[in-house]
């Protein structure tokens, strides 16, 4: 993983009672609120990765769910 830091502007809007629980959990933490929303994203992009490979392996299998005799039927190995 790259440890490198971009400043790009992005524009967040969040709920009042996100931002309360970020304060309160930094507190609580000791920890920076970049250093949480960083992680909390890793783990959400993690998972939206393991979801997305999860459904394209499906597609593929669904796409190539022959039985043993549509898959040779016809196949001239000689």
């Amino acid at each position: 993983m790259e440890n490198t830091l971009y400043k790009n502007t992005i524009n967040l809007e969040l709920k009042q009672d996100t931002v309360d629980n970020l304060l309160a959990f930094s507190e609580l933490l000791h920890k920076d609120i970049n250093k949480m929303l960083e992680e909390a994203l890793e783990q959400y992009f993690d998972r939206e990765q393991n979801k997305l490979i999860e459904k394209g392996i499906e597609e593929d299998a669904t796409m190539t769910n022959l039985d043993y005799d549509e898959f040779w039927d016809g196949l001239d190995i000689g």
